[in-house]
């Protein structure tokens, strides 16, 4: 991207919505009936928030409790954009689960949507919006009105939106089962969340927006962070380890262009890493975010197996959903 756009964006990306630090206030439900998939929208803090839903067919009066993944597209993205890229959508109708494509926020409502994921990214980092507080409300509507499974509620998302799914597996540690971060980062003054967190992470060792090795971020949109330099991305394993009381030296090793860590933990909690060698800054296994985003490794299915690893995953104290 040419330095004005990136600069024309960074501009876009720098007004205001809500402060993060008050504390969250019940959410208006303004979105469409139970049965109805597409976009929803809440009130929030005295903000019209959108989410688009995906459920599996049901059958009439059924109203089985089903897991739910939260799918969060990355800085600049929205619904749309995150539902292609992943194919979260056609898997969750084939697995039975609800997919649910929330969105961030903008000075434009609904373009160059991003994420208050604390040191990124851009126009709601700046303004401080209560995201988690959002994230919250969320759930609440979705256990309340959507049949949601509340002791199996994933949270994944994209580069922003994978900042935003690790501060959401902090503060709403009692809620998340598991989280799996895609080419995303943590900052090193991250508080331990209260109650364990299943980690699954992926990182794209050519990655050049997000580099592996951690410091200052890079891509045409290094201005829309805070300046906090990322920690390396192995650190971010490190941090879900000791959070979930695993032993703090993983095994190592390669499969194919995959170099996978994964911690020995107590039962029923689990952190796995995935370094992909020939990916960069994308979805592996998935499609480009923009035209002009990396392509995709084809080395793993980041949906298929972050995935597997959600089922095996729920919040602690629940089966496994192949016990059930």
């Amino acid at each position: 991207m040419h330095r004005f756009a990136a600069v024309l964006l960074l501009t876009a990306l720098s007004t205001s919505v809500t402060g993060c630090g008050r504390r969250a206030r019940a959410a208006e439900v303004d979105g469409a009936s139970d049965s109805q998939n597409g976009r929803h929208t809440l009130t929030h803090d005295g903000a019209r928030r959108s989410y688009v839903l995906r459920t599996p067919a049901r059958a009439a009066g059924d109203t089985t409790r089903l897991p739910v993944v939260l799918m969060l597209h990355g800085g600049g993205g929205n619904a749309a954009n995150a539902e292609q890229m992943s194919g979260f959508t056609a898997l969750g109708a084939r697995e039975r689960f609800i997919v649910v494509y929330p969105e961030g926020s903008s000075r434009f409502r609904t373009a160059l949507l991003t994420w208050n994921a604390g040191h990124c990214c851009g126009y709601a980092m700046e303004r401080r919006v209560d995201d988690v507080g959002f994230i919250s409300a969320l759930l609440d509507t979705l256990v309340q009105r959507h049949h949601a499974d509340p002791s199996r509620i994933f949270a994944t998302g994209m580069s922003n939106g994978a900042m935003m799914s690790h501060r959401l597996g902090i503060a709403l540690a009692p809620r998340i089962a598991a989280i799996a971060p895609v080419v995303g980062a943590l900052f090193g003054d991250e508080t331990p969340p209260r109650t364990p967190v299943s980690a699954f992470i992926i990182n794209g060792a050519l990655d050049r927006s997000v580099p592996v090795d951690g410091g200052e971020p890079g891509g045409p949109f290094a201005g829309s962070w805070d300046g906090t330099h990322a920690v390396p991305a192995v650190q971010q394993g490190e941090f879900w380890a000791r959070a979930n009381g695993c032993e703090p030296g993983p095994d190592v090793r390669n499969e194919g262009a995959i170099t996978v860590r994964r911690y020995r933990c107590p039962a029923g909690r689990g952190v796995e890493m995935r370094i992909v060698q020939d990916g960069g800054h994308s979805w592996p296994g998935g499609q480009a975010g923009t035209r002009r985003g990396d392509v995709p490794s084809t080395a793993m299915h980041a949906s298929e197996a972050m995935w597997a690893f959600f089922k095996a995953h729920p919040r602690t104290g629940s089966a496994p959903l192949e016990a059930r």
